[in-house]
């Protein structure tokens, strides 16, 4: 039996909310949770739009590299 294990170097994820504090406890679980993985934030980006229903969503791509 091989097993051959291979480093995360880059990793991308996308979070939504309905307020800005759920959406940051979304971003921190996940920063603690890729540290164990030796990944640290590179790059947020954030945005906020509407629903044709007139609910605010939040949003955020979070660029995880290795350390």
């Amino acid at each position: 039996m091989n097993l051959q294990l291979d480093l995360i170097k880059d990793k991308v994820e996308f979070f939504e909310a309905i307020n800005v504090k759920e959406l940051e406890k979304k971003i921190n679980e996940q920063i603690v949770n890729n540290q164990a993985l030796l990944l640290s934030v590179h790059s947020v980006s954030h945005n906020v739009y509407s629903t044709p229903d007139g609910r605010t969503v939040y949003t955020a791509v979070v660029h995880f590299k290795a350390l």
